[in-house]
């Protein structure tokens, strides 16, 4: 335990570790210098990024496979710069503390024309700014109540899984704090569950309503993250036995061995989704580009949506019920014997898993001939796989997944570039994850990141990142020539959808990564392409990108007009258009 007292920034960075952060990200500048300084001596790894709004984006991909994640920037031009990351993570749901330095309260309250600033001397405006997109915001001032205001802060980012701002003027972080209260860890201070009047009777209609059906089904969404009903929801699916489908935003939540599990709801699902009787569904997220722009959101009148602390019953709504606890109860009551058995084999020949088409092995490799559904032997339990915005991010729905496999998917932001930091979060995350439990036998875990050539040039400098802390990630570029799902929406012809040709596969040489590593290996560098059949099974087979260790790209070629086919049917109505505007 602490002496009697300690720096505020190390109660701060604490608190973090507490909560299971062991790495945070950002970029070092005037008035967070000196609270960096506090970062190591706390327990933390720190991690410069090449940017804020990457260490934003990295910070967000820490915080979904470890529960929270952190950002340290300065103030004004580093938050502002980060600001667009951190919205992403309101809008998705993605705890994320972000620690800003600020000037001195002198300077603040003297309204001081100082740099970083407007050079008016109001200092609200970036407060002002933060509120839109973080569900909690303090600015310290007074070093006695510091601590209950970073506590409380830090207990609305746990409670709602969305970014929280603290502000810590460089005068305020060596501030000495009374250590006592980092007793009492943050999740100890969440209110406990309290049964709510109307729990029982939501209990019972659940139950009837569920025994009463013929054709019940489970949709699993992406906010189950965030709301930590996971397990509570793999239950259900195995308690039940019904047809489970997920978003694509709940992609990898759910075991896919399982018998009755489909993966992701996709257009050609829909008539078994308006023949069901019953949806139970966990985590709603119905945002248009998370369900086929709202084709696959339920009917009211057959749906029961579990949300954060509601429950929505056709069109009454029941609220003030935690979720997680709803769900227990839930599992606990269920009688099996009622549970009606759902065939859901012989209900629809759109569920099957369709054949894939042959192909030779000189035939250019397509996402109409199966390439992401190809991919999935390739896969391993306890990989994480992130796909970018874009062609990557729909036909990922096409994997086939082992069981414990996370996924990381854009599903309403829709940032690009997101991802390529977002997996340098996630690997590190990974890390810490291996290293706080040496038991679990995964000393080689891998990161998987599928990427445009168009979103790579966003965010392309974290490859340096990667490579510097030694990551163990595998990149998957497709080389399309830019931007194809801009495209397939509008201007497929258009030259504003192009983008400057790089040559790829030299990124990890440029960015630090050394050649002595990587003999043997396919290019210099542990880099790979992929044009054709051939190509795909020998770099697939290939044990040192399987197997290796840091940094491996791999490019894979494809036509610009080539996309898995929800944008395909984008395209050919553009097509349709421009025929219909020349009669």
């Amino acid at each position: 335990m602490e002496g009697n007292s300690l720096p505020l920034a190390q109660y701060l960075f604490k608190r973090l570790r507490q909560l299971g952060v062991h790495s945070v990200f950002g970029v070092p500048g005037d008035y967070n210098l000196t609270l960096l300084d506090h970062v190591v001596p706390s327990g933390l790894n720190w991690i410069g990024n090449c940017n804020e709004l990457n260490a934003g984006y990295a910070a967000d991909g820490y915080s979904r496979l470890k529960g929270v994640g952190a950002v340290v920037t300065t103030f004004g031009v580093g938050e502002l710069s980060a600001i667009n990351a951190i919205a992403g993570a309101y809008a998705e749901r993605a705890p994320v503390v972000h620690i800003v330095g600020t000037p001195t309260r002198a300077s603040q309250e003297s309204h001081a024309r100082i740099h970083h600033t407007f050079n008016d001397g109001d200092y609200q405006r970036f407060d002002s700014m933060q509120e839109h997109v973080t569900v909690a915001q303090v600015s310290l001032n007074d070093h006695r109540t510091a601590t209950s205001e970073m506590d409380w802060a830090l207990l609305q980012c746990v409670l709602h899984s969305r970014p929280v701002r603290i502000a810590i003027p460089v005068d305020m972080v060596a501030v000495p704090v009374p250590a006592v209260k980092l007793a009492l860890e943050i999740q100890k201070q969440i209110p406990p569950s309290i049964r709510h009047p109307q729990e029982e009777a939501v209990l019972c209609t659940i139950l009837e309503r569920m025994y009463g059906s013929r054709k019940p089904m489970l949709l699993v969404d992406g906010e189950a993250r965030a709301l930590n009903i996971t397990d509570e929801v793999d239950q259900f699916v195995r308690l039940t036995g019904w047809p489970t489908f997920t978003s694509g935003f709940g992609k990898g939540l759910v075991d896919e061995t399982l018998p009755n599990v489909y993966g992701v709801c996709t257009p050609i699902h829909k008539p078994f989704l308006d023949s069901c009787d019953l949806v139970l569904v966990f985590g709603p997220h119905f945002s248009n580009t998370n369900t086929f722009n709202f084709l696959l959101q339920p009917r009211d009148e057959t749906s029961i949506v579990l949300g954060s602390s509601s429950v929505q019953i056709q069109k009454d709504v029941f609220r003030d019920l935690p979720v997680k606890n709803l769900i227990q109860q839930l599992i606990q009551r269920t009688d099996v014997h009622k549970v009606p058995a759902h065939h859901h084999d012989l209900l629809h020949p759109a569920i099957g898993v369709r054949s894939l088409p042959n192909v030779t092995p000189t035939d250019p490799v397509t996402q109409t001939a199966g390439f992401w559904k190809r991919l999935s032997p390739f896969f391993r339990p306890m990989d994480i796989i992130l796909a970018e915005t874009g062609t990557p991010a729909y036909g990922s729905n096409d994997f086939m997944l082992p069981p414990q496999t996370h996924v990381f998917k854009p599903v309403t932001w829709l940032s690009i570039g997101y991802m390529l930091p977002a997996a340098l979060g996630a690997s590190h995350a990974q890390r810490d994850l291996v290293a706080c439990d040496q038991s679990s036998g995964h000393s080689n875990p891998r990161t998987i990141l599928f990427i445009g050539d168009g979103s790579f040039q966003m965010t392309v400098q974290e490859l340096s990142t990667i490579i510097h802390q030694g990551l163990n990630v595998i990149v998957f570029l497709i080389n399309n020539d830019g931007y194809t799902i801009e495209r397939c929406i509008h201007g497929r012809k258009q030259a504003y959808n192009d983008i400057a040709p790089w040559r790829y596969l030299k990124a990890p040489e440029f960015f630090g990564a050394n050649q002595e590593e990587s003999r043997g290996q396919r290019n210099a560098n542990g880099t790979w392409q992929i044009r054709t059949w051939a190509d795909f099974n020998s770099v697939l087979q290939d044990e040192e990108l399987a197997d290796g260790k840091g940094l491996r790209m791999v490019e894979v070629f494809m036509d610009r007009l080539d996309a898995p086919d929800v944008l395909l049917s984008l395209l050919n109505a553009q097509v349709r258009r421009e025929d219909a505007a020349k009669m």
